[in-house]
């Protein structure tokens, strides 16, 4: 196996394991405490995680076909997802109440 294969493998592994983390997480609607903890809803998280990990599985994809304009689709989808999960539910801690005296 050439080392482009291995590595177009363990990215789509690792763009497998961020999506289903994501699924995980917005099914259950709990999240580890890290992870919690750095997004301001689990909501949040989980499409954050799962947006990503969609984004690199489809890129890996894209990349496997030999169809321009097929693979060229892919990536711009790629890419719209990986920008909305860092627009729209990037990591942002939560508001802490202000205790006024």
């Amino acid at each position: 196996m050439s080392t482009s294969s291995w590595t177009m493998v363990a990215g789509g592994l690792a763009g497998a394991g961020l999506a289903v983390f994501g699924l995980v997480i917005l099914v259950t609607g709990r999240a580890p405490g890290p992870t919690a903890r750095a997004f301001r809803s689990v909501r949040d998280a989980g499409f954050y995680h799962f947006f990503f990990g969609a984004a690199l599985g489809l890129v890996v994809i894209g990349t496997g076909i030999n169809n321009p304009v097929v693979t060229t689709t892919i990536t711009v989808l790629a890419i719209v997802m990986a920008g909305t999960a860092l627009v729209r539910f990037r990591p942002r801690p939560r508001r802490r109440p202000v205790n006024r005296v």
